[in-house]
């Protein structure tokens, strides 16, 4: 079971095999410094997304205007999802939720509930801002409203930061929805079908995951992912095998990576 919540000042360190990340506490000034202001910002520098503020289980595709990496491999591309949380795969498919996802709060929200639910976002060239703005759940509305962001740096930085959550994220029901906070990645393998030719079967695998503590969440609070060395990283084959990573990483000649 885990702990309730602790609004003291506190920065808790984990260390992921992929990512090492921070949780910043009410009373921590980063909690602050971190949310990114909207109300700074000039009106045409962040686009309101109509269809997913007025809509429940939909995505939208976003293109980034940097190179994001993530778990070491490239993204050029992402899907923002009403459900808050950010796709990261390449193909769409109904089981969004289960992996290849970057979460500050997953749930299920449903923006098409109020006129004052909103999903935004921005893309300033090193970094892309998500907000979730004032959204209700679609199970409980009269919990209230949640607000809340993911951004994504071009280092490979992720940061979720929490302005409005009115209830303990471990209540909130996973009946018709998951509840996760964190990240996943996973690869896709396909496999040729004898009985039917030119057909294939697509298999992912989830091969990490980083669950963020629940209880750790709430009004104030923020969340700092930094990225780890991978293999990914080289481009030639003596730092390759000579690195010491925490992974054994090996050279391809044929791929060059």
């Amino acid at each position: 079971m885990e702990e309730g919540h602790d609004n003291s000042t506190q920065i808790v360190d984990i260390d992921h095999a992929y990512y090492t990340s921070k949780i910043y506490g009410p009373g921590d000034a980063a909690s602050k410094e971190l949310w990114v202001n909207v109300d700074e910002m000039e009106e045409d520098e962040w686009k309101v997304s109509g269809f997913l503020s007025s809509t429940h289980r939909q995505a939208e595709r976003v293109n980034l205007s940097f190179d994001f990496p993530f778990y070491g491999h490239i993204l050029k591309e992402i899907t923002v999802a009403t459900g808050g949380f950010i796709y990261t795969g390449d193909i769409i498919h109904r089981m969004l939720t289960a992996t290849q996802y970057i979460a500050p709060l997953m749930a299920n929200f449903d923006p098409s509930l109020s006129n004052n639910s909103t999903v935004f976002y921005f893309d300033n060239g090193t970094a892309l801002v998500v907000q979730w703005n004032q959204i209700h759940l679609q199970d409980n509305i009269s919990l209230g409203t949640f607000t809340f962001q993911a951004v994504l740096h071009s280092d490979g930085r992720i940061v979720f930061v929490y302005k409005e959550i009115p209830v303990d994220i471990n209540d909130i029901s996973t009946e018709n929805h998951p509840v996760k906070v964190g990240l996943s990645d996973a690869f896709v393998v396909l496999h040729e079908i004898e009985q039917i030719p030119n057909v294939r079967r697509r298999t992912i695998y989830e091969y990490h995951k980083v669950d963020m503590l629940k209880s750790k969440i709430s009004n104030s609070t923020a969340v700092e992912m930094l990225p780890l060395p991978t293999c990914l990283q080289f481009s030639s084959c003596g730092p390759c095998v000579t690195s010491q990573i925490g992974f054994n990483c090996s050279w391809c000649s044929r791929l060059q990576r």
